[in-house]
């Protein structure tokens, strides 16, 4: 399936896929809070969506995320969270 997403608001919609607060996904990508907010804005505006939740299964139908995927070690490191068993 095609969409019309930037690259970075892919990143972003990968990254809160897997479990990320907007918050920790504006740390990995090195941006601020407000900018990865606004990437996951447009995001779900895009997508048409207005719940987190459609945001994951998007990503997994659009092939962004896959069900068995997990963060990089060096995302994890950047994201600053203690090991809480989801990633």
């Amino acid at each position: 399936m095609k969409h019309d997403l930037t690259p970075r608001e892919v990143e972003v919609v990968r990254l809160i896929s897997l479990g990320c607060t907007t918050a920790e996904a504006g740390k990995i990508l090195g941006v601020s809070t407000p900018t990865a907010d606004t990437h996951r804005t447009n995001a779900m505006n895009k997508l048409g969506v207005a719940k987190m939740a459609l945001v994951t299964r998007w990503a997994i139908k659009l092939g962004i995320a896959k069900l068995n995927d997990s963060l990089t070690l060096a995302e994890k490191r950047k994201r600053g969270r203690k090991k809480d068993g989801w990633n």
